[in-house]
């Protein structure tokens, strides 16, 4: 009768602990304490932060919007030096340190039927990893449907690595379009984006050529050219000013045009 007690209060512990692990547990933080250096988006490239809250990483700029509970846009640079294909082992999604207003639970994703989707690839950050891990920040994910997420999502991402290899560094901003309305997940009531954008700068030249994309948040089998629109599209649909200190006629030229000729599909 003694062992028995004794076997029925280890297994009572180990049920707690682990519900304890797995719903209070996050490691701290995955900024590297040591390195010093960052590759951020230069300043004037940067995108208008309509939360009012923007974060820097080391190898990509954020703007929270906690009444999302999600990034209103990502920023960041893709270099031909970054696209390795080491082997990287997932880390945890945890919140990010630097959010002030506290980043979404990841656990907000748990049985709602949606991935937590990345907005800065964890396959555009496998150089490093710190890179790597950066994008497990519960900042740089969003709600998406299984099926877009590695489907057309994971096509344009594809397609982006592939033209970073062809013409150089890019910019990469993206981010899904929040708005009113939407639904939402989780006890901090995450939204879903209806629809996600991404848009491509890289310098041709020593010319800025652009292209942006506005694809709805399920899956699709139709070519990723038919989804391209113009910046000034997006910013109609987001109300953010993409490139918001850049001078108005470099804005009338780089913004106005849909843009596909100069990107090689």
């Amino acid at each position: 009768m003694k062992n028995k007690t004794l076997y029925a209060l280890l297994m009572f512990i180990c049920i707690v602990g682990f519900w304890l692990f797995e719903n209070f547990y996050t490691p701290a933080t995955y900024s590297n304490p040591i390195s010093k250096e960052t590759e951020l988006v230069e300043y004037d490239f940067l995108p208008s932060s309509i939360a009012g809250e923007v974060v820097n990483h080391e190898y990509f700029t954020l703007s929270y919007s906690e009444p999302h509970e999600q990034a209103e846009w990502v920023a960041y640079q893709l270099k031909k030096e970054h696209l390795t294909y080491e082997d990287r082992k997932r880390p945890y999604f945890i919140e990010d340190p630097k959010v002030k207003s506290k980043s979404a639970d990841w656990r907000n994703y748990r049985g709602s039927g949606y991935d937590r989707g990345h907005l800065v690839p964890a396959g555009d950050r496998r150089f490093s990893e710190y890179a790597y891990n950066e994008t497990f920040y519960t900042s740089n994910i969003s709600p998406q449907d299984a099926n877009f997420n590695a489907g057309i999502w994971n096509r344009l991402e594809q397609q982006v690595r592939y033209w970073c290899k062809t013409y150089g560094d890019l910019i990469v901003i993206t981010g899904g379009v929040l708005e009113d309305g939407l639904k939402e997940i989780g006890d901090e009531d995450v939204d879903v984006p209806n629809a996600f954008y991404k848009i491509v700068l890289k310098d041709k030249d020593d010319r800025k050529e652009a292209i942006a994309f506005l694809i709805p948040a399920k899956d699709s089998e139709k070519p990723l050219s038919q989804f391209v629109v113009s910046i000034d599209e997006l910013e109609e649909k987001t109300g953010i000013d993409f490139f918001q200190k850049q001078p108005k006629t470099w804005q009338d030229e780089v913004e106005s045009k849909k843009k596909i000729s100069g990107f090689k599909f």
